[in-house]
């Protein structure tokens, strides 16, 4: 299987998806249909498939171009956002699995950022969406503290090794913030290295096992989080603690 992030707008990323030696290419996430295209071009591709992880218009912006340029192409989304994003052709429950372009994902509801947001799995990969973020997740626009820590625990007990293909290039500032949080923490001190010496590439995939070493949000029960949150923190839920973390980071400025 190939996955090949493309750049769109200012920082979000689209995927292709395809089988190795494929002429056909899903897309996760296309905002915009200009670089979904040029991508397919440049590779000799057709588009058999749009995949979609939530509502935005930055992560939907592109797919009625797209339908329009490859005619009866499915589109494939949370049965919540079927009424939210035009041309779906297939709504998605909760653990179900569907086959596309000759693969099999398996959907994974992650309510929190949206509530109709949805992750996909395909191998050891997946795809996150707004929900994780390399060191971080999505604001919170329509769910609530215990939807999206109940949501980043699901993606969190998957297989350490899996890939997460995230939305968004924001991983940089999520390191500064993730420092901030848990300042003694030497492996969001490593990854933040690493990132600086890619400042000219993405930084996506990271994996499951990376996110629990670094992200704050993952990390509700870690002693250095809670220790910089204050003592009235030390017998929190980690649920609280979720919420406290994301409220600081809503107003965050490096």
């Amino acid at each position: 299987m190939d996955i090949i992030p493309v750049a769109c707008l200012s920082d979000n990323f689209a995927y292709l998806i395809g089988r190795d030696g494929a002429r056909e290419a899903l897309v996760v996430d296309p905002s915009e249909a200009a670089p979904v295209l040029q991508a397919l071009q440049d590779r000799n591709l057709e588009l058999s498939g749009v995949i979609c992880t939530h509502h935005h218009w930055d992560h939907v912006g592109g797919v009625s171009g797209l339908c329009q340029q490859f005619a009866g192409v499915p589109v494939f989304a949370s049965d919540v956002d079927t009424a939210r994003i035009a041309g779906v052709t297939r709504g998605l429950a909760d653990g179900e699995s569907f086959m596309a372009g000759g693969l099999t994902f398996e959907c994974l509801k992650v309510p929190g950022h949206t509530l109709g947001a949805l992750a996909y799995r395909i191998g050891d990969a997946v795809f996150t969406g707004d929900t994780l973020f390399g060191a971080g997740c999505g604001r919170l626009f329509e769910g609530t503290p215990a939807q999206m820590h109940t949501s980043l625990m699901t993606l969190a007990a998957l297989p350490l090794k899996t890939k997460v293909y995230f939305g968004h290039e924001y991983t940089r500032a999520n390191l500064a913030f993730a420092r901030s949080i848990e300042p003694g923490n030497e492996a969001i001190e490593a990854r933040q290295q690493r990132a600086a010496a890619q400042r000219n590439s993405c930084t996506t995939p990271s994996s499951i096992e990376e996110e629990l070493a670094t992200n704050p949000f993952l990390r509700c029960s870690a002693p250095g989080v809670r220790a910089t949150l204050g003592e009235r923190f030390s017998g929190a839920s980690d649920i609280e603690v979720f919420a406290e973390v994301r409220r600081r980071k809503d107003t965050f400025h490096s």
